[in-house]
């Protein structure tokens, strides 16, 4: 393999490895744990496998020794070594650092951070995961390295992790089973893993009883042949007593023969690290897919959960404006209040008769007289919140609502469940919305009076009064022409109105007037609801994420893909007949 194209596949690999570790999975979707254990175990593999095996080919080979609770996986180490050099036993399930034995020669190979880069190097005991202890033996031949890994099945959580973790840093995995465990569902579920990610593999048939190996090993001959590894060599160890902590020689002589051809054999090193490099490379392209079609999911839920709110709110604004334009709120409260704010219906009759003559008499009919508006704007101003006010409780409900329908949603209400209710500051935000209004409407009036040349005294009172005035043309649906329902519902409250207004400003302005100061209000309602819906795109935002992600993945992995075939052309599948080395019947151990 050429430098140039190495440093390239490289490269490429590296810009993977940050697109994919970049994307949360964090919606609760269908697959989306799947997917986080894929994306993390993707990662793992390309920083301590994949892209330091790429940068040193011809460096030593590693074989992690796995297995469940129990297989003797360190006792098999131990007799390898000819000494104890891992604990073994009771000590297993409790948090220790795995273990690393190479030949002196291979050490400096190895205490670099070339391989398993997050773990420190040491060269005692530990019991830190993040710790990697390297102990070097004359027992083992240049060119291989034995790595004792903790148990699959530990009950420590994070042995668990780090097996996984070592076993997808491995150029081979040499797999010990027991006679008594060897079809356990835990040692299959990583020999698939194996399978699936090409990587070589030899299995260790340990505490095989006297006269069962040939039924035993055949047995389990013919389950890795249906698993797809019919070319994994399976040693078989008989059942044996130990000697200050390890088996007899010829127990364990066949597993010492095999890795000392390997370690000797620099073509057949070079061989097995192409296989599970090759294996490694091919194993991402259906790793990449899965993410892909989670991370649309994710887009796509992301996108339905921005929709549900943008929906309840969008409605929530219309409900308060058809709730204006439909007059409901001169009714009741505001009806009594404005009858007492323009007089008795004597008054309004008279009105009626003299409104052509209103235009000049009005400042002389009211000055000095005591503005009796404040009831009929204290009406107004509870109508108009009591509207916003339930619109937006509604749009909570309603997103909340859809939100359960989804259980990305169900998870984002379950870490939030104020959600579900309009926000703790909303009465404080209405109640100056409608301040903020009604003194948008007195500026424009004020503003509209200064244009129509009004006299001080007029618009010092005129404010006021038909700043009421013009709110209230703003809750009539017709602009003052009158339907029957209308005027059963305001029984002359819109006539008393138009010609109020008429007579200071002319018909035209009038509906100016009521037209802006409704827009006005719409807006500022329209603001407020997109501040209490950003209550839920914030939740989306902190865990949603787009088709961009998606996009990257596939770019990122075309790059790859285009780079493997200059930098490292797969090799042709090689099949090799699977093999069962077993030793000398013997008698059992007492």
């Amino acid at each position: 393999m050429k430098a140039g194209s190495a440093d390239t596949l490289i490269g490429a690999l590296g810009v993977l490895r940050e697109v994919t570790a970049a994307i949360p999975y964090r919606l609760e979707t269908p697959g989306a744990p799947d997917a986080r254990r894929t994306r993390d175990a993707l990662v793992a593999q390309l920083d301590d496998y994949v892209v330091p095996r790429l940068r040193r080919l011809d460096a030593p080979l590693l074989a992690v020794v796995g297995g469940s609770t129990g297989a003797g996986k360190s006792t098999l180490v131990n007799s390898l070594v000819g000494s104890v050099v891992t604990s073994a036993g009771v000590l297993r399930p409790t948090t220790r650092s795995p273990v690393l034995v190479c030949h002196p020669d291979d050490r400096a190979a190895f205490e670099d951070q070339r391989v398993l880069p997050g773990l420190s190097r040491t060269t005692g005991s530990g019991n830190d995961h993040g710790t990697l202890q390297i102990v070097a033996s004359h027992r083992l031949e240049p060119g291989l390295a034995l790595l004792d890994a903790p148990d699959l099945d530990s009950v420590v959580v994070q042995n668990r992790e780090l097996a996984n973790q070592l076993l997808a840093a491995a150029d081979l995995w040499l797999f010990v089973t027991t006679a008594s465990r060897y079809a356990d569902a835990v040692p299959w579920e990583a020999l698939r893993t194996a399978a699936s990610r090409g990587t070589e593999l030899a299995v260790v048939l340990d505490r095989v009883p006297a006269g069962a190996e040939e039924e035993i090993g055949g047995h389990l001959g013919e389950m890795l042949r249906d698993h797809g590894l019919a070319a994994a060599p399976v040693f078989v160890v008989p059942e044996a007593p130990l000697a200050d902590g390890v088996l007899p020689d010829e127990a364990v002589a066949p597993v010492r023969d095999w890795y000392t051809a390997l370690a000797a054999d620099a073509d057949e090193r070079a061989a097995v690290v192409r296989r599970t490099l090759d294996g490694a490379l091919d194993s991402l392209r259906p790793r990449i897919g899965a993410l892909r079609r989670q991370a649309l999911a994710q887009a796509e839920t992301t996108t339905a959960l921005y929709a549900d709110a943008a929906t309840a709110y969008d409605d929530a604004v219309d409900s308060v404006r058809q709730g204006i334009s439909e007059g409901t709120l001169l009714r009741g409260e505001v009806l009594a209040r404005w009858h007492e704010f323009v007089g008795t219906g004597e008054f309004l009759r008279t009105l009626e008769a003299r409104v052509g003559r209103l235009r000049d008499q009005l400042t002389a009919a009211v000055t000095g007289r005591p503005l009796p508006g404040r009831d009929l704007t204290v009406a107004l101003s509870s109508g108009v919140a009591l509207l916003v006010t339930a619109a937006a409780e509604a749009a909570a409900e309603r997103t909340a609502a859809a939100w359960r329908e989804r259980p990305a949603g169900v998870a984002l209400l379950a870490a939030a469940p104020d959600l579900g209710r309009a926000s703790a500051t909303l009465g404080d935000e209405v109640q100056r919305l409608v301040r903020d209004w009604q003194a948008g409407v007195l500026d424009t009036v004020r503003h509209e009076a200064g244009h129509k040349r009004t006299s001080a005294r007029l618009t010092a009172y005129g404010v006021n009064a038909t700043g009421l005035l013009v709110m209230v043309a703003v809750f009539a649906s017709t602009h003052f022409i009158l339907t029957g329902a209308e005027v059963a519902v305001a029984t002359g409250t819109t006539v008393v109105s138009q010609k109020l207004l008429e007579a200071l400003f002319g018909d035209q302005a009038v509906r100016r007037l009521a037209d802006r100061a409704r827009a006005d209000l719409l807006d500022r309602v329209a603001a407020l609801l997109d501040t209490e819906r950003e209550r839920f795109d914030r939740r989306v935002a902190d865990v949603g994420t787009d088709q961009k992600d998606a996009d990257r993945l596939r770019a990122a992995e075309q790059a790859v893909y285009a780079a493997r075939t200059t930098a490292l052309p797969p090799l042709r599948a090689i099949e090799t007949d699977q093999r069962t080395v077993q030793v000398p019947e013997r008698e059992p151990a007492p």
